[in-house]
């Protein structure tokens, strides 16, 4: 499950990151994010031998919890088997990091799946994208588009998010 803020306005912001990364990743594995339901966008695939549900919420970011708990109360699926991919101000453009649980570190797309799930037992993919100099200017920090010249840096950290995505997916499979 990608997080982001569904709509045109939106589309290639930071806050977005999570959008971002799973498109790329249902565009390298050919699943069609087609169908709506659930307050969400998906779609069915494959992805390193497991089957798998590529979701983006069209909910706010803030409000993310109500897509995830929609999705994985119809269709049974535990909150440990979820990888939720997002924007994380307090790791530096080009940076990724993996966690499998813990505090929501102020990212409140990530609070509203916590608090919606009753757990934070779920696998994460934090996409860095930076912290603005000022702190009162994060809202607009987090809801404006990449500069110019951070583009190829934002593209080859999509890239590496799909990679943690696969290895996660892949040591998923391994426990089964």
């Amino acid at each position: 499950m990608g997080l982001g803020n569904p709509g045109p306005r939106y589309e290639l912001t930071r806050h977005n990151a999570g959008f971002l990364v799973v498109d790329n990743l249902a565009e390298k594995y050919r699943i069609g994010l087609t169908h709506h339901k659930y307050h969400c966008q998906y779609g069915d695939g494959e992805i390193c031998g497991a089957r798998v549900r590529v979701a983006k919420p069209m909910t706010y970011m803030n409000l993310s919890g109500k897509s995830a708990k929609a999705i994985l109360s119809a269709l049974n699926i535990p909150p440990e088997q979820v990888i939720v991919v997002y924007d994380e101000i307090d790791l530096p453009l080009g940076k990724i990091k993996k966690k499998s649980r813990g505090g929501d570190a102020g990212q409140r797309g990530l609070r509203s799946i916590v608090e919606s799930l009753g757990t934070d037992v779920f696998h994460r993919i934090r996409v860095g994208v930076g912290r603005p100099e000022d702190r009162d200017d994060i809202v607009d920090y987090v809801l404006s588009p990449f500069a110019d010249e951070e583009i190829e840096t934002f593209n080859e950290v999509i890239e590496q998010a799909v990679g943690a995505i696969e290895v996660t997916l892949q040591e998923l499979v391994n426990k089964t």
